[in-house]
């Protein structure tokens, strides 16, 4: 995949800053965030998907979060700008990627091959020399267009299903500009749209986007703005905010809760959330999502500690006590993703 060089500045335009210890975020909007209304950056596109919205989807994923959740499965999904990824079981110390590298990042030290990510600017030399996989950069420009083809390919499969096409991320509200457009392009093929989004973002941007989306998949995490902060990096009064004004409007939402040990399992967060979203009208079901360890080895890949690296799954058992307390609210709940949508 090609690379965008690597940026330090945050994005232009953002208005919003919150902080929690050494973690800061940027809320971003319209004329301001990234990404253009002809090219953004995309991590990855999957195929066939099954849990992002009803149907057989494809799902599109953008680049770039303004949370650091602590549990995030998709780290890779963090940082606006393409990352390289290391599998140091696959380097056969061939030395080829030291010899790309143009920016004397990448160095034989001993028996091993070392990186310097400090002055790795992610061009991407070093993937493309490297014979055996162990190098990889995340993340690559494309167009609406690009995106759009890809989407296309399988819409047979969205009218026998009833599916369509679900941007996601990382936050792809960060690339507000070329969401909106890739969304218009979408609905004028008569494409279905879901956005799975945290909600962090200014309302104008989501009313913006919204005009374009069939359904929503709206993270809900934590309803303690203080423990929000501490597991996430970022207050939840514009999320809680925004999901209210979503529902007033008449938006179909599906509220995907991650069912999270030591975090948001507590029955008195889940309580909270559950006569919340009850006040809402257009929340048409609840997804409680389990916590799970398929990301932990990225964080080794892109060289950053796994903080919740003690954390097991929760048992099948807990997670149906956890579905049961939104019942008991009047929800139609389920385990796990897939969702019927709002009909």
């Amino acid at each position: 995949m090609s690379r965008l060089p690597a940026q330090a500045d945050r994005p232009a335009g953002c208005q919003f800053r919150a902080r929690a210890g050494s973690r800061t975020a940027s809320m971003c909007h319209l004329n301001g965030g990234r990404g253009t209304t002809s090219s953004g950056t995309v991590f990855d596109i999957k195929k066939f998907s099954l849990h992002d919205g009803p149907g057989i989807r494809t799902t599109v994923f953008l680049k770039g979060c303004p949370l650091k959740c602590r549990w995030c499965h998709n780290p890779e999904s963090q940082a606006p700008e393409p990352e390289l990824v290391l599998r140091s079981g696959r380097c056969i110390l061939c030395g080829e990627c030291v010899s790309a590298c143009t920016q004397g990042a990448v160095s034989r030290v001993n028996d091993s091959i070392v990186t310097n990510r400090h002055r790795c600017v992610a061009c991407g030399a070093c993937a493309a020399a490297c014979y055996s996989g162990a190098r990889e950069t995340i993340g690559r420009p494309m167009t609406v267009e690009e995106v759009v083809e890809e989407v296309e390919q399988d819409l047979p499969f969205y009218e026998e299903s009833g599916g369509g096409v679900t941007f996601s991320g990382g936050e792809p509200l960060l690339q507000a500009e070329f969401l909106l457009t890739a969304l218009r392009a979408c609905k004028e093929r008569g494409i279905h749209t879901a956005v799975d989004t945290s909600g962090f973002c200014e309302w104008k941007t989501l009313s913006a986007v919204a005009e374009h989306v069939d359904l929503f998949l709206y993270d809900l995490r934590i309803m303690e703005d203080s423990k929000h902060r501490e597991f996430t990096g970022v207050s939840n009064a514009g999320i809680i905010e925004n999901l209210t004004l979503l529902s007033r409007g008449g938006h179909h939402i599906t509220l995907r809760v991650p069912f999270v040990p030591g975090v948001s399992e507590d029955p008195e967060n889940l309580a909270q959330m559950a006569a919340f979203a009850a006040g809402l009208r257009h929340v048409g079901e609840v997804n409680v999502l389990a916590y799970h360890r398929m990301g932990v080895e990225k964080y080794a890949r892109l060289q950053r500690v796994y903080e919740l690296d003690e954390t097991e799954p929760p048992s099948e058992r807990r997670l149906e006590e956890a579905a049961r307390i939104f019942r008991e609210f009047g929800l139609c709940t389920r385990v796990g993703g897939g969702a019927r949508g709002n009909d």
